[in-house]
């Protein structure tokens, strides 16, 4: 009973917090599943864990092409640290991804970073 309550609490906090855990590879969210549900649920947590993540990588999975065709203009400079799975400043403009436009980019501190635009949460840090 208490592996499943375990797995259950995983995969919830997993998938409630995708963009925390996903870097936009699913090797990447793989990894990053399976430490956070190692941490929480031991061994069966790190393997539902590494599956969840590896699903949210592979759905946020943004070719290279694209990336290398966000500008880097129009650079912002924030005091704040720019890290995944963290908020951007409401300061900080957005602008929508070329041929995904169901993310959108910022210039921050002379780094790129792909946002969830709904929470303005940093998913992946180009550069």
């Amino acid at each position: 009973m208490k592996t499943r309550l375990a797995i259950s609490l995983v995969a919830a906090s997993l998938l409630a917090s995708s963009a925390a855990f996903a870097q936009s590879t699913t090797a990447e969210g793989a990894a990053n599943g399976a430490r956070a549900g190692g941490d929480i649920g031991g061994p069966v947590g790190a393997m539902v864990g590494g599956t969840v993540g590896a699903a949210v990588g592979a759905g946020l999975e943004i070719p290279n092409a694209i990336l290398g065709g966000i500008p880097r203009d129009d650079s912002v400079v924030v005091h704040e640290r720019v890290v995944v799975g963290e908020p951007l400043p409401d300061t900080v403009v957005l602008r929508p991804v070329p041929n995904y436009t169901q993310y959108r980019y910022a210039v921050v501190n002379d780094r790129r970073v792909i946002v969830e635009p709904r929470t303005r949460r940093v998913i992946k840090i180009i550069d």
